[in-house]
């Protein structure tokens, strides 16, 4: 880079560059796909959806795709001018302010951390059915273990390593989901594609839940799959010209990774035999069965084997970005040990204890299993509502910041649609929220395990928000994107000259200058 562009960098980012920006477009979207992951995705959520309202389900995918896409469009616009690892905290801190930005980075990374404990947990069945042995807990916490231990080696490998492994991961599940989903329709197929708007359910069903309610509680199968487009911005640092990289790599991951979960989805919806079997739960593994009387036993582990490998890809990606979190947090001294979170290795490029924070939580959270499987299911429950909440609240401040002048000046702008798109991808969060939320079957602290466990996740971090205060030891910018706040390093100029220049720049809505002497010193 120019030296005119890295003095630009460093304003932004409040500090000198020290990750290495090794990874461009593909290596991008890469990371942000394989984060998504269509295989694992779907593999794990169709079948829900399909016994809560048939074969429609499929059409919620798409619905869900565009909600999401909406939230991409406004991420990409806000990290197009703060291209900031961490993603959710920094965006938030300018856009808002330091209490907003340090509320939805505690919500994210326990969100985050919940989700890997839960990708990591969720592996075992599978390489307990491709190897034919009989899991049992202390097997699958082991395996979990490991998994998360490779995934932590691997990204201790530095960006270029993370952008091959991801780019690898993607390469390999565009081609199952091209073979597997072909597959299914030339030689798996049971029905046409009428079947997509035909009500299955029983009558009793059709008469005490309408068929629009049902879709929409449908929506699970989109609502758990079309997250991971963030991962492209919370890696911001490393890419080369994240401006213009990283919204283009966001829209794509959503295109790509919709294209490749709804061709997969058709093709195991039209070859599931019985409907009604799913929906009236006789089918206990309506998707397993399919595949192996599909593929065969031998090609049914080659389908787990593609499994695996995304399962993988999945969690090494979700470590990345819960890693730069936690080193976003950590260099504003905002957690419980920032002194070591904030540590930088100049030779790998990484933050060496951020990494192994984002392998350490979510491994203590899968040991906690061996106590109270309850414990694990709690934690993980939070995972979806967590992440919907955090996306929420940048779309939330994006909003206010436009409301109080905000104007985007990165090389991706909404422009006159910003504010259609915005109240569009509030509308979906919230409703997927709402979805995520809803009670389940059995006692009542079981029905409402989510909502329960997101009260607790929420009041801990709001408790030890404002007893600790810790948003008030970060010396970076803060709510700089919205008019009439102004970063206190600037209000003092060296000379009344300069005061009347900064002046005029503040009333154009543009920046005041950072004089180098009033830079916070790292």
């Amino acid at each position: 880079m120019t030296q005119q562009t890295t003095a630009e960098h460093e304003t932004v980012l409040d500090h000198p560059e020290e990750f290495k920006r090794d990874m461009g477009f593909w290596g991008n979207l890469a990371l942000g796909f394989t984060y998504l992951s269509p295989v694992v995705g779907v593999y794990t959520t169709l079948a829900a959806s399909i016994a809560i309202v048939g074969p429609p389900a499929f059409w919620m995918i798409l619905v869900a795709g565009f909600g999401q896409l909406m939230v991409s469009l406004v991420f990409g616009e806000v990290v197009s001018q703060y291209p900031i690892a961490g993603g959710v905290y920094p965006w938030n801190r300018r856009l808002w302010g330091p209490k907003w930005g340090w509320f939805s980075g505690w919500v994210y990374a326990i969100a985050i951390s919940a989700t890997i404990a839960s990708v990591a947990y969720g592996a075992g069945p599978f390489l307990g059915a491709f190897f034919d042995i009989e899991m049992d807990a202390v097997a699958n916490v082991i395996i979990a273990l490991v998994i998360i231990a490779l995934a932590t080696l691997i990204n201790f490998g530095g960006t270029r390593l993370l952008a091959n492994v991801a780019f690898f991961g993607f390469v390999a599940e565009i081609i199952a989901t091209i073979v597997i989903g072909t597959w299914l329709l030339i030689g798996g197929r049971k029905h046409d594609l009428s079947v997509l708007v035909t009500d299955f359910r029983p009558e009793a069903f059709q008469d005490n839940t309408p068929f629009i309610i049902a879709l929409g509680f449908a929506s699970i199968v989109g609502i758990y799959l079309f997250y991971g487009f963030e991962a492209c911005g919370d890696v911001a640092e490393e890419v080369n010209n994240p401006g213009k990289v990283v919204p283009r790599a966001m829209r794509m991951t959503i295109y790509v990774g919709g294209v490749a979960s709804a061709f997969i989805a058709i093709g195991l919806i039209l070859a599931v035999p019985d409907f009604t079997a799913v929906i009236d739960g006789t089918a206990t593994d309506p998707i397993g069965e399919l595949f192996v009387s599909v593929f065969g036993v031998t090609g049914f582990k080659v389908v787990l084997a593609v499994v695996l490998i995304s399962f993988l890809s999945c969690l090494i990606s979700l470590q990345a970005a819960a890693s730069r979190l936690l080193y976003s947090m950590g260099r504003d001294s905002q957690l419980p040990g920032s002194h070591l979170l904030k540590q930088f290795n100049a030779r790998r490029a990484v933050p060496p204890y951020a990494l192994l924070a984002a392998g350490a939580f979510p491994a203590l959270v899968v040991i906690v299993s061996l106590l109270s499987e309850d414990a694990l299911i709690a934690i993980i429950s939070f995972s979806s509502f967590g992440v919907y909440c955090a996306f929420s609240m940048v779309v939330i401040a994006s909003i206010r910041a436009r409301m109080r002048g905000w104007q985007p000046k990165g090389q991706f702008k909404l422009g006159k649609w910003g504010w259609i798109v915005s109240f569009a991808a509030l509308s979906w969060q919230i409703f997927g929220m709402f979805i995520v939320l809803q009670p389940g079957e059995g006692p009542w602290y079981q029905a409402w395990l989510v909502g329960l466990s997101s009260v607790v996740v929420l009041g801990i971090g709001l408790i030890y928000m404002v007893v600790a205060k810790p948003y008030n030891r970060a010396k970076s910018m803060a709510g700089d994107a919205a008019t009439g706040v102004v970063d206190t390093r600037a209000i003092d100029p060296i000379a009344p000259s300069e005061e009347l220049v900064d002046l005029a720049i503040r009333l154009d809505g543009g920046k005041p200058h950072l004089y180098e002497d009033r830079r916070p010193q790292q």
